[in-house]
């Protein structure tokens, strides 16, 4: 069976946000509001969803 991954949607914009969440948005691979990514579940993409989840919504998929 497949991995579950999760599935990122970047729901508001980073005007006005700290330049941190910005870079963590580009390490995600998220370039605006709308765009979407599927990304492995592991600990370290956790984490960077983490400090961002005020600008994503996230959905776990079937990889």
């Amino acid at each position: 069976m497949a991995k579950p991954k999760l599935r990122v949607v970047q729901t508001k914009s980073t005007i006005g946000e700290r330049h941190q969440f910005e870079a963590t948005l580009k390490g995600l691979g998220l370039r605006g509001p709308h765009t979407t990514v599927v990304v492995a579940n592991t600990p370290s993409f956790r984490g960077m969803i983490k400090k961002v989840i005020h600008l994503v919504s996230v959905e776990e998929i079937d990889g």
